[in-house]
């Protein structure tokens, strides 16, 4: 689907379909996309974000009025901005019945509708993804002409069944299974805007990289849907699911009980003696800058996590929501988009960022830590010297291919495992780490490095290694 007009929204899209406009608003460090349907003067959003300036932008872009916010689901991924943004337009906070909420909301139930102008959003229930899931179908004319899926269908993939509890899964399979049909039952031309996009944990599979779909697409396409019997269903949707971020244990807790909206402020610059003392309480440093520089010269102890898309769910997979975090920035870099992403995920405790930066602290007289970067070529001969490797990607990624004699740790479970690497002293020999693309080695090799490991990260696509000839293994064994 292609837009008709530019978007007057900040991150929008603007994709037609009769009598109704949706636009997405896209948040792609989660993988998600929320919506705004506007009918006259009439808009509703669906599953908004934490960060509301973006929406409240979005609305005056529009005009209109708020006439209300709806969930498909109780978020597992992030903190829902629902509830403060109907409260700062009184508008009604719409969500499935049998969520278990406890702010004030009004449920809706199957075949509700909710009037948005001259168009209609009707719930259907479409259990899977949790027990409660609702989708929306876009009513004009008497007929359908789009859906809001949530982490139902998604694009080529479906919603993963697991996030509940081991006892629910199959169940929640089975139901998904059902779910599924029914969406694709509609009209071939009906569209589709999944909240759940690539990126995005909550998918059972990786799936596309477009944002918009549509009924006769999925049909056509979706690998969860040409399975014709449920049972092989229910095997390929729970064969191979990644590990999911830890911080989704307190996502649905909070949403139930409703989060206050997140307002960007000012971020205080911290003295490297403030820096080194909150350290010393057990902050943590966490350096946002791109991760050769990081390698060539950081702060002891600092955790090297680049400010980009995967920037908030690593920080909320390996630490506490309440850990102090104090950010290490280079020239230009936002201190505000770290806390936004942060806060989207439930992060408020950035207490600032070091004044002046890594050069700041050496002019202090504070020691800076260091070790190598290499590449996958590199990485092939060293080996033949009995180089320790260390991956550190996804069970599944593990399995689809990797080096010969290689040791396996999920980046997020290294915190837990580095005294199987041996203990860290000078003159040891360095573990040699990598990841699929470069961006989870260097925040392994950050660890291990605050760890007196001795590392060497490598930079580069894994892909390199098997393009230049080099042997692969595959299998579970690890």
């Amino acid at each position: 689907m292609s837009a008709i007009d530019a978007c007057p929204i900040p991150e929008g899209v603007v994709v037609p379909v009769p009598g109704v406009t949706l636009w997405q608003l896209p948040t792609p460090g989660l993988g998600d996309n929320s919506y705004l349907l506007r009918s006259g003067e009439a808009v509703a959003v669906v599953d908004p974000q934490r960060d509301l300036d973006r929406f409240e932008a979005a609305l005056a872009a529009l005009g209109g009025r708020l006439v209300a916010v709806v969930e498909t689901h109780v978020h597992n991924d992030y903190v829902s901005g629902g509830p403060a943004l109907a409260a700062a337009h009184g508008a009604p906070y719409l969500v499935p019945a049998a969520a278990d909420y406890t702010l004030a909301h009004r449920p809706l139930a199957e075949g509700d509708e909710v009037e948005v102008g001259a168009v209609r959003l009707r719930a259907l229930a479409t259990p899977g993804h949790t027990a409660h899931h609702t989708s929306y179908a876009v009513v004009a004319g008497g007929a359908p002409v789009a859906l809001l899926t949530g982490g139902c269908v998604l694009v080529g993939a479906l919603g993963r069944t697991d996030l509940i509890s081991p006892e629910a899964t199959e169940g929640l399979t089975r139901q998904q299974w059902r779910s599924a049909r029914r969406l694709l039952a509609l009209a071939p031309a009906v569209a589709i805007g999944p909240t759940h996009g690539r990126g995005s944990f909550c998918a059972a599979s990786s799936g596309g990289d477009q944002t918009w779909t549509t009924v006769g697409e999925e049909r056509q396409r979706n690998p969860a849907l040409l399975i014709t019997d449920e049972a092989a269903f229910v095997a390929q949707q729970l064969a191979g699911l990644p590990a999911y971020p830890a911080y989704y244990r307190q996502m649905a807790p909070r949403n139930r009980a409703g989060q206050p909206g997140w307002v960007p402020g000012p971020v205080p610059s911290l003295q490297p003696a403030a820096v080194e003392a909150l350290q010393r309480a057990g902050g943590v440093i966490v350096d946002v800058r791109p991760r050769r520089a990081f390698a060539a010269g950081h702060l002891p102890g600092a955790v090297s996590l680049g400010l980009d898309d995967d920037f908030a769910t690593y920080l909320g997979w390996l630490f506490p929501l309440d850990t102090r975090l104090v950010l290490v920035l280079e020239e230009g870099q936002d201190a505000t988009l770290a806390c936004r992403q942060a806060a989207r995920i439930g992060i408020e405790t950035i207490v600032g960022t070091l004044q002046g930066g890594v050069g700041a602290w050496a002019r202090s007289g504070r020691p800076l830590r260091r070790y190598p970067v290499i590449s996958f070529d590199e990485l092939s001969r060293l080996r033949g010297d009995g180089a320790a490797v260390l991956d550190v990607r996804q069970d599944g990624e593990w399995d689809a291919g990797h080096i010969p004699g290689a040791r396996h740790i999920h980046v997020p479970d290294l915190p837990a495992r580095l005294g199987e690497l041996g203990p860290g002293r000078d003159g040891a020999p360095p573990v040699h780490v990598h990841c699929a693309k470069g961006y989870r080695a260097s925040l392994a090799a950050s660890l291990l490095d605050g760890a007196g490991i001795p590392v060497v990260a490598v930079d580069g696509a894994f892909e390199e290694w098997a393009a230049g000839g080099h042997p692969v293994s595959r299998g579970a064994e690890r």
